[in-house]
């Protein structure tokens, strides 16, 4: 072992130095020729994602040998709690060494250093500091609270939290700061975006005391490449020889990457979106042609850095999935060699491919057919059949195959196997391959908020004004939800998305629902069994058919959500309608409650799958799922929003008075119609007396 570490460049006593934690030491102890990659994760809204997500981070870290992993930050509560949960699994149960992001606006000082103190007693040494929401301090603080003392700490912006670090725990945390590499705006269509907008304030994040930064997401190599050509040309000489680490998104979905673009401001070349465009009737075909986009922007990356001596390091944004992000990793070369003798979870030098089965070097895993550990590790006996190959080789086996020794399921190659999705065991662990925004499967790890910042509006206090101006009625708040579903506003404070087409066959019915004050957030249409490629309501692979029972979910007044209820609640409607519904108070009414039954006749809390398709050669999918669980998570947010929109107004206000007004008084519902042959029962209930 001592001569594969000297090999290595590395010695015993240093793989033990607690110094090692910090990122820049991990990278300064690679060979100048090395690839290295870190992964990022947010911690899931419900117990069950944050238990699920456990194990997948255990998989992939086995596999994958990341160099580190990011947690994303939660401001303030529960969310930030769930952070600090995430970052001790990654550092202390599975060895990880972790970065935890923090966010410093409409923090206090005291929470800063809470989260400070938590994270060095959980041995992290690693933070990456950002900005996070655009402070709003004035619209933030009580009428009653005192103004800050001159001891009180102001954070406005990164550079103050770096400050604040550097100051209170010298050098002990590795300080990570953000970059753009095609700049950074608050506005959802910025005018003034620019990256020479941006370098004065990366410049004095930097000789504030950053150590690495970590850039945004980006498709578009050429700003890639000239960010870093100016950063390392910088006459203040600040970007020399600090390490910088491109952060990468692979594309899970066709709408989901349009809307994360969309958000960070991230052009997305027309090249690259016209593949994109070619096959968004196909979801696997997507996530196959994102696997091509991004291994082959890697590629790219690569040659830009080798204009600059020392390892190449890429951040994926993996929100929560590892199967794609495994495909990538192991197509780019990057995932680091292992050894019999020590499993060193770094990236040592360019790694040879791994060899299995007796696969020549040349040979990459997805070429082989058969991986030697699946043989021993499928969770049934496989039927042995002689004279023919294997018709269904997750239930039968050659002759051959069944006489090969197994090896242990925790293999690396296995471990790698599962995490891509092969056999049994993958379809179980990338059974949420295909999320479907919030309303995926709450047992899901990627079941959450994507940016994991919590609860947030996405927009500036400006752009909030110009969007929705100072509503002073409920009248003029349904006006701003119409306004919406006519495509007049691009945003509300729900969602900064305009409606697919789906949308225009029920948009009338949303309309007349939002004109009673009956405030939409999410809908969707029945389908009973149209083709998978349908130009409206197809997605999934060819040749399949989908469906769709309808649903809505809406605000609705305390006073009209119980003449609801009593209807909803009729026991005519007990086998067509499940409902969820909750307050800001914490009350919850659904379909599964009693009513009065005798106890056994209530009924087991209710899964209710909303979207599902039937595939040549698949099991049914079910992307879309709506119950309690998720429901109640989204309910918390959902809630919460209110109180941000009553903050753009200032404390006291006519529009902050009502907008908490209608908080305070309103019902989260959620109504799901099982008759998804008949398309309009769902708006004949609601619309009809």
């Amino acid at each position: 072992m001592g001569e594969y570490l000297a090999d290595l460049g590395l010695d015993a006593l240093s793989l033990e130095d607690p110094a090692m934690e910090r990122i820049t030491d991990k990278v300064a102890a690679l060979p100048a020729d090395a690839t290295y990659f870190s992964l990022e994760f947010f911690p899931p809204k419900t117990a069950m994602g944050f238990s699920n997500l456990r194990d997948r981070l255990d998989r992939m870290a086995r596999a994958l040998h990341p160099l580190f992993v990011n947690v994303t930050w939660g401001a303030g509560g529960s969310t930030a709690q769930k952070s600090l949960e995430l970052a001790e699994i990654c550092q202390r149960e599975l060895g990880l060494t972790t970065c935890l992001h923090l966010t410093c606006t409409n923090m206090s000082r005291q929470l800063i250093d809470k989260a400070l103190d938590d994270a060095k007693a959980l041995g992290i040494r690693n933070i990456l500091a950002l900005r996070g929401d655009p402070p709003r301090r004035a619209e933030y603080r009580d009428s009653n609270e005192p103004d800050a003392t001159d001891e009180e700490e102001e954070f406005v912006w990164a550079i103050d939290l770096v400050r604040y670090i550097r100051k209170t725990h010298g050098d002990y945390f590795c300080i990570g700061v953000a970059a753009y590499p095609e700049g950074h705006a608050d506005e959802s269509h910025p005018l003034g975006q620019s990256l020479e907008h941006d370098l004065s304030s990366l410049v004095d994040k930097v000789q504030a005391g950053a150590d690495f930064i970590m850039t945004q997401l980006f498709f578009d190599i050429k700003a890639y490449g000239s960010f870093e050509t100016t950063l390392r040309g910088h006459p203040s000489g600040a970007f020399k020889d600090i390490i910088i680490i491109p952060g990468l998104m692979p594309i899970q979905g066709y709408q989901m990457i349009k809307r994360t673009t969309k958000l960070s401001h991230a052009k997305m070349p027309e090249p690259l979106m016209a593949r994109l465009d070619s096959v968004k009737g196909d979801d696997e075909k997507v996530k196959s042609v994102g696997v091509d986009i991004l291994s082959e922007l890697i590629e790219e990356i690569k040659e830009v850095k080798s204009r600059t001596p020392g390892p190449k390091g890429f951040h994926f944004y993996t929100l929560n999935l590892e199967k794609s992000v495994s495909f990538i990793l192991e197509r780019s070369g990057l995932i680091p060699p292992s050894t019999p003798e020590l499993d060193v979870p770094v990236s040592l030098a360019s790694p040879p491919l791994l060899q299995v089965n007796g696969a020549s070097p040349t040979q990459t895993l997805q070429e082989l057919e058969r991986r030697k550990s699946s043989v021993g590790s499928d969770p049934r006996n496989r039927v042995i059949v002689l004279d023919r190959p294997a018709s269904y080789p997750d239930y039968e086996a050659t002759a051959l195959e069944a006489s090969m020794p197994a090896e242990p399921v925790n293999t690396r190659a296995n471990t790698l196997a599962i995490s891509e999705g092969e056999g049994v065991l993958g379809r179980e662990a990338t059974w949420d391959d295909f999320p479907n925004g919030r309303w995926g499967d709450a047992r899901s790890p990627a079941y959450g908020q994507i940016d994991g910042y919590g609860v947030s509006l996405h927009v500036s206090v400006a752009q909030a004004l110009r969007l929705w101006g100072s509503p002073k009625t409920t009248s003029d708040v349904s006006d701003i939800f119409i306004r919406h579903l006519r495509g007049e506003l691009s945003a509300i404070p729900w969602s900064e998305e305009g409606f697919n087409d789906e949308t225009d066959t029920i948009r009338e019915s949303l309309v007349a629902l939002n004109s009673k004050g009956w405030w939409s957030l999410a809908s969707q249409p029945a389908v009973n069994g149209l083709r998978s490629n349908d130009a409206t309501f197809g997605w999934g692979p060819r040749n399949g058919f989908v469906f769709q029972k309808a649903f809505v979910e809406f605000f609705i007044p305390s006073a009209d959500w119980q003449v609801l209820l009593a209807k909803l609640q009729r026991p005519e409607m007990r086998d067509h309608i499940c409902f969820y519904a909750t307050n800001t108070a914490g009350d919850f009414v659904s379909s599964d409650d009693g009513q009065g039954r005798p106890v056994a006749a209530v009924r087991e809390a209710s899964t209710n799958a909303v979207t599902w398709g039937v595939f040549p050669g698949k099991e049914i999918v079910t992307p879309t799922i709506i119950e309690e669980v998720s429901f109640r998570a989204w309910s918390e947010e959902a809630f919460g929003i209110w109180g941000e929109w009553a903050k753009v107004y200032g404390k006291g206000s006519d529009s902050e008075k009502l907008l908490e007004a209608v908080r305070a008084d309103s019902w989260l519902v959620n109504i799901i119609h099982h008759d998804f042959v008949e398309k309009d029962a769902l708006w004949d209930l609601l619309l009809l007396e």
